[in-house]
């Protein structure tokens, strides 16, 4: 019995070594947690806070209903990047069949942030309701005292309800449409989509939101940032103080552009967004824009992938950008490889962001580090 406790003990200190050795990103390989398991944190975005990265993500599992909610957002900390330790999960969908975050729920992309004003860990998710495919198109937000959790669900939102976007011109805010006359993808259609058909449409009931992010810039206010109008257009709205609601000022992106997956970073008093196109679970060309405001206007600048794969963004779809901590200007683009198929399979392609004549550019890497 002594011999098989060594051996086992010899065995679990191996391990150990082997994964504290793992000083190396190798983007869309397995990644393991310091139990040795993969990192189930899709569709995510990182929070620093006193030292300790936190990355959230969509649990998923591995049969049919693996891309719904089953358990929740899960989350993993690192002081280095390389290492992350399961904090297990820490917003859970909940058994009452009338909560809009029940079991089988769809919880997409959540993002958390601090608010210094309240002290509080806000995160935002896109949420659709239980059985109802992606017609609910809802922005939610949930609350902890800790990065940790447990974060507890608030509400959720169609934003901007009865509100103008700013860049919106008074013409077409009582333009008469009639949608069902037109078909879809035509020049005609195209047009009044820029011309915010869609807009007028949800004007009542307020904008639809699927993919987002959120970012909080330099003077601490927060935007939440996503797909709107049927994916077809982006919008940046600005979070009330308490990051828990919207303050009703807001602008359009790229109107019928079809852009999704947003992700932002600042840099030298510019923002930089890099997207997707719109092609389901499979990768498509990613896409990159610029400004001096986070009102715009925004200049398209193209693809910001080079070199082999660069068509399908290495197979990949982004997910965030994250600042370095302690390397001045430098940021990760985070992205995930989808496998609709076994969902909980999915793997993280993880590269830094360079700069060639003032454009952010990504290359291709087998493997790196910081």
């Amino acid at each position: 019995m002594k011999q098989v406790c060594l051996v086992i003990f010899f065995f679990s200190l191996t391990t150990a070594a082997v994964f504290s050795q793992n000083k190396v990103f190798i983007p869309g390989k397995e990644w393991l947690d310091t139990d040795g398991i993969h990192i189930n944190a899709h569709g995510g975005g990182i929070l620093f806070k006193k030292g300790v990265y936190y990355w959230y993500g969509e649990h998923k599992t591995s049969g049919s209903q693996g891309n719904t909610a089953l358990m929740g957002v899960r989350c993993y900390s690192s002081t280095d990047l390389y290492h992350w330790r399961n904090e297990g999960i820490v917003l859970k969908v909940e058994t009452d069949l009338n909560s809009e975050i029940t079991k089988g729920c769809v919880i997409e992309r959540p993002k958390v942030v601090f608010n210094e004003k309240t002290g509080k860990y806000i995160m935002w998710f896109h949420l659709e309701l239980k059985g109802k495919g992606y017609e609910a198109a809802k922005a939610a937000v949930a609350v902890s005292d800790t990065p940790k959790g447990p974060f507890k669900f608030l509400k959720s939102y169609r934003p901007n309800k009865g509100v103008w976007p700013l860049n919106f011109e008074d013409q077409y805010k009582t333009a008469n449409v009639d949608e069902s006359q037109l078909k879809w993808w035509t020049p005609e259609w195209m047009s009044q989509i820029k011309n915010g058909m869609f807009v007028r449409k949800d004007y009542v009931n307020g904008q639809m939101s699927r993919d987002m992010t959120v970012y909080v810039d330099d003077d601490q206010k927060a935007y939440l940032i996503y797909s709107s109008e049927e994916n077809l257009t982006l919008h940046i709205a600005e979070l009330t103080n308490d990051y828990l609601g919207f303050t009703g000022k807001w602008v359009r992106l790229e109107p019928g552009g079809h852009n999704e997956a947003p992700t932002i970073f600042k840099t030298g008093g510019v923002y930089y967004m890099i997207t997707s196109g719109c092609t389901g679970w499979d990768p498509n060309a990613a896409r990159s824009f610029r400004s001096k405001s986070i009102w715009g206007p925004w200049e398209a600048m193209g693809n910001p992938c080079v070199g082999e794969g660069a068509l399908l963004t290495f197979k990949s779809q982004g997910t965030y950008i994250l600042p370095i901590q302690g390397k001045n200007e430098q940021f990760i683009f985070m992205a995930d490889r989808w496998n609709p198929k076994k969902p909980i399979d999915g793997t993280y392609v993880w590269l830094p962001i360079e700069f060639e004549d003032k454009r952010p550019v990504l290359k291709w890497m087998d493997k790196w580090n910081l």
